[in-house]
């Protein structure tokens, strides 16, 4: 365990250097965090340490700033950005579904079945694969009134959801697509800060669930419990941490090739409009990683208030930087065979935007192209329109690999998923 560092800056010296943009950028770089929605408090309120407000500073451009709030309703149809929507030549975008309010995470069935989990409206809802008499895609709401239902991963006929503390299982889910059915309790040792509380769950090559801990605020020293990803069994036992030092990721999958967990990481707020960037990292080693926060950030700039006494080389390095204050959340290895030979193994990373930024980053889908050391060797637009004239027409907050290769993007600003297909 690496011990903690006594912070020595007071929130006021932190903002005075926050508004002076104390430190580096690491060549292409970018940041954004992704937080929940709710209104600036008045410059004299204090503020507390938990809030996505602690460490703004209290004068100029910054003070204005306030994460974005969505329209509380799914966007109809006819009224989605897609005319805005660009994607390279010889790729469709199209309207897959909507009418999903706060679409979030994504996983799909054999049978094309696509479950869709929500942070806000407390819903999970499933898209069946044929369209309706009116042609388009059938919308159930399998489940309400749950506290942030983030999470959803499907393993042998059964539906997992992460709530904020707890995880259930519905068996047999198909059979239950309109709702009523009473899952099972898998887990429910985990922390109910709000703070980075909302979960992504998915199952991996080696059959167990893993399930992260966000730290408990912009910039805190975590608890044990906090900043973390765990593994555990199918049943909820045999919990084990695999990787510390994980500030908020908001998704994950696993390297095709090397069976390696790959994970997006948000970057603190508040040091500056640059720095630090949202990161892509790689698990090489379950149980023996430390990646850096809140000591170190996208792997070469120290904490003003906690990095005093360490040095980034202590913690593993990104393998790739993807922007400040972008909030980079779903992503997914495309291993489909639709797309083009050079998409193979590519990394798809959904950039929800940056809210805490004077000119917004992100509110896009790009590709990351691993090289053969393991980094990152180029990120590339692919998805791009949803930020207009420095304000959203949409965020995306996940991408699943299709059964037909297709890409399938999810929307919680508008409520719907989209279709990336090729040469169709």
């Amino acid at each position: 365990m690496i011990p903690a560092s006594k912070p020595i800056l007071t929130r006021g010296l932190a903002a005075a250097l926050a508004c002076l943009g104390v430190g580096t950028l690491a060549p292409g770089g970018s940041r954004a965090q992704e937080t929940p929605a709710s209104s600036a408090p008045p410059a004299s309120v204090q503020v507390d340490r938990g809030s996505a407000l602690y460490g703004r500073p209290e004068g100029g451009d910054a003070a204005k700033l306030a994460p974005v709030a969505g329209p509380p309703l799914a966007t109809a149809a006819a009224k989605l950005p897609l005319d805005k929507l660009k994607v390279p030549e010889g790729f469709k975008v199209e309207v897959y579904a909507s009418g999903l309010a706060n679409a979030r995470s994504m996983t799909q069935a054999p049978d094309g079945t696509l479950f869709v989990g929500t942070r806000t409206v407390g819903k999970v809802y499933a898209v069946l694969p044929q369209a309706g008499p009116d042609g388009k895609r059938v919308v159930k709401t399998i489940a309400s009134g749950l506290h942030r239902p983030n999470g959803v991963a499907f393993h042998d006929g059964a539906l997992y959801v992460a709530e904020l503390s707890k995880i259930w299982r519905y068996d047999d889910i198909a059979k239950h697509l309109d709702g009523g059915e009473k899952p099972s309790l898998v887990y429910d040792d985990l922390p109910k800060d709000e703070a980075h509380g909302w979960k992504f769950i998915a199952i991996g090559p080696d059959n167990k669930l893993y399930v992260p801990v966000g730290a408990p605020g912009n910039i805190v020293m975590p608890p044990d419990t906090h900043a973390q990803i765990r593994r555990i069994d199918l049943d909820g036992k045999n919990a084990e941490v695999v990787a510390r030092g994980v500030r908020n990721t908001v998704g994950f999958d696993w390297n095709p090739k090397t069976k390696q967990l790959w994970f997006t990481d948000n970057g603190r707020d508040w040091v500056s409009e640059d720095i630090p960037n949202d990161e892509l990292n790689v698990l090489t080693e379950p149980g023996k990683q430390h990646f850096g926060y809140p000591f170190c950030h996208q792997g070469t700039f120290t904490d003003p208030e906690y990095g005093w006494g360490h040095s980034c080389s202590e913690f593993t390095a990104p393998a790739g930087l993807l922007g400040p204050h972008t909030a980079s959340l779903g992503m997914r290895f495309y291993t489909g065979a639709q797309f083009p030979e050079a998409y193979k193994d590519a990394v798809f990373i959904a950039r929800h935007g940056s809210w805490n930024r004077t000119t917004k980053l992100g509110g896009d889908v790009v590709v990351a192209r691993p090289g053969p050391d393991g980094k990152v060797a180029s990120v590339e637009p692919f998805l791009t329109g949803f930020l207009q004239d420095n304000k959203y027409a949409g965020r995306p907050a996940d991408v699943l690999v299709a059964k037909d290769g297709s890409l399938l993007v999810s929307d919680d600003y508008n409520g719907a998923i989209y279709r990336v297909s090729y040469g169709q």
